[in-house]
Formats: C-alpha cells, sequence, structure tokens
C-alpha cells in the first residue's frame, strides 16, 4: 500500500478527527504486538483505512482507551477497542504488502536503495511468513497481484486498465472476504476494485517524473498526450465516482463520517496535491 488513502482534516469534527486517530494508534499496537516494533514504520493510512473500514463492516468498535504511545512514551493518545480480529488482518495486510513492496525495490531501486532492503528483507521475510500462515487468503491476493502486475508490465501494448487491474483486483478480492451473501461480495468486490485502481494510477501520476528520468515502466507514459495532467485527474476521478457510487450500497454506521469524508475530500484532495500540486494546509502530513 502507499499511503494516500487519507481523510481532510479541516473538514472533520473534533471527535471524528480523534476516533481517527485511536483507530491508527491501535494498529501501530496492534502491530508490534503482532510482529516487531520495527514493523510500525510499514504503517500506511491505507491500512487505517483499511482497519476502519472492517471494524465499520463488522460493529465491532467497543470504544476508546487511554495510554503512552508505543513509540513516544512521553506522549499520551487513545487506543480503539476492537473485538473483532480487524486489527490483526489490517496488522497482516500492512507486514505483507510492505513485504512484497521490498521485493519489487530490490528489481527496480538503485544500488544505495538495493542495500538498505538487503539489510531489512531478513526481519520482514520472517514477519511476512508469520503473517501469511495466519492470513492466507490475504497472502494469496497479494502474491497473485504481484504475478498479474510483472506480466502486464512486460507487455509493450498494456494499457491503464490492464495496468491498474492487478492492484484493482487484489483490493476487491481482499473486501469481498468480508461477505456472508452473494450481494454483498459483489458490492465489495465493486468498492474495492476501484479503489484499488485508483491506488495504483495515483501511484504512477505521482512517480511519472521520476520513472521518465530513470527510464522506468509508468503507463502514463504510453498516453502521448498534450494534456496528460487534465487526462490523469479525469482518469482517477472515474474510479473515484465508481468506488462512491459501491459505497454508499454498503450499509455503514460505525466511523460513517470519516469514511465519507475520506471519499468526499481526503482522496480527491490528494488527487489535486499529486497531480496540480495543490496542497490543503491544514490536512497534517502524520496523526
Amino acid at each position: 500500500m502507499f499511503g494516500y488513502l487519507r481523510v481532510q482534516k479541516g473538514e472533520l469534527k473534533v471527535r471524528e478527527w480523534e476516533a481517527y486517530k485511536s483507530v491508527y494508534c491501535g494498529l501501530c499496537k496492534q502491530m508490534g504486538k503482532d510482529y516487531s516494533f520495527l514493523t510500525r514504520l510499514s504503517l500506511s493510512y491505507d491500512c487505517t483505512f483499511y482497519a476502519m473500514l472492517l471494524m465499520s463492516l463488522e460493529r465491532s468498535c467497543t470504544g476508546f482507551k487511554s495510554g503512552r504511545c508505543k513509540c513516544n512514551p512521553l506522549k499520551k493518545c487513545r487506543y480503539a477497542q476492537c473485538e473483532s480480529d480487524s486489527f490483526g488482518k489490517a496488522s497482516a495486510f500492512s507486514v505483507i504488502s510492505a513485504y512484497y513492496k521490498l521485493k519489487d525495490d530490490l528489481a527496480d531501486s538503485g544500488f544505495f536503495k538495493r542495500l538498505a532492503v538487503r539489510l531489512v528483507m531478513p526481519f520482514f521475510s520472517r514477519w511476512h511468513k508469520k503473517a501469511a500462515r495466519r492470513y492466507p487468503e490475504l497472502e494469496a491476493a497479494v502474491s497473485e497481484m504481484m504475478k498479474m502486475q510483472n506480466e502486464a508490465e512486460q507487455k509493450q501494448d498494456a494499457g491503464l486498465d490492464e495496468c491498474a487491474h492487478p492492484t484493482a483486483n487484489m483490493l476487491g478480492t481482499v473486501l469481498r472476504l468480508e461477505a456472508e451473501d452473494e450481494l454483498r461480495r459483489r458490492v465489495l468486490y465493486e468498492f474495492g476494485y476501484h479503489i484499488g485502481r485508483w491506488i495504483y494510477l495515483i501511484d504512477a501520476a505521482d512517480d511519472l517524473e521520476k520513472d521518465i528520468k530513470k527510464q522506468n515502466f509508468n503507463p502514463f507514459k504510453r498516453c502521448g498526450r498534450e494534456d496528460l495532467k487534465d487526462y490523469e485527474n479525469s482518469v482517477l476521478s472515474q474510479s473515484l465516482a465508481r468506488a462512491f457510487d459501491a459505497y454508499n450500497l454498503i450499509d455503514i454506521v460505525d466511523f460513517k463520517g470519516i469514511l465519507d469524508n475520506m471519499l468526499l475530500y481526503g482522496f480527491p484532495a490528494k488527487q489535486k496535491e499529486v497531480i496540480y500540486g495543490l496542497q490543503e494546509e491544514e490536512n497534517e502530513r502524520s496523526v
């Protein structure tokens, strides 16, 4: 995951912002408990969104508890309490995703970055095996995505849709696992698919200049359009619109204000920041 699924802080109520931070801190705590203190470095806003969505679908948040920050004992924070396995799944998803991202970096990065990756890879390999044993369905979805992604990027004529499909299908598959009936499976898959498509394409738009300079693969390099930024914005907005259509069919109760904020304000704001360099001052970089 890449860290693009953010809230728009200025549009949140104070209690919603506090709840969002509590989920973030609860997930951070769970990652340290399940794997290692160092795995907290791979914690992303994307997996926080995943954890919050799971907790909302299962109505599993039982409240909030105050405590000391696990990374900074001098800091007080609140932790969301959860009676389901939402934090466990999100922790595993974060570790599995980070592991495959490191493998990808070994293949595509420069010498010094590869050297840094090789230093941490043995640790993440061990944590990855633990996460994969606990949640084999998550491991299968992410590993299949990496295989499909490599195949798509090797094709000379692969378009945006074909390149974005592996990430889109992966997230759709992961969310579909949470459904108990066919109708809900279809809705959650559709929602996850278009959020995953948006994540892949916004990451490609974000990396475009760097990939052109380093002659790396990027699906937007093949577009050959003079209005490329407007085209990127149009393609990404289409994915968000399709995702929001599916989202409206999901029975969201807990954290609805926060999830609404992310889809209606946070994701579009991040999109404008990446494509046009327009950044909202109140949208803080970190929790």
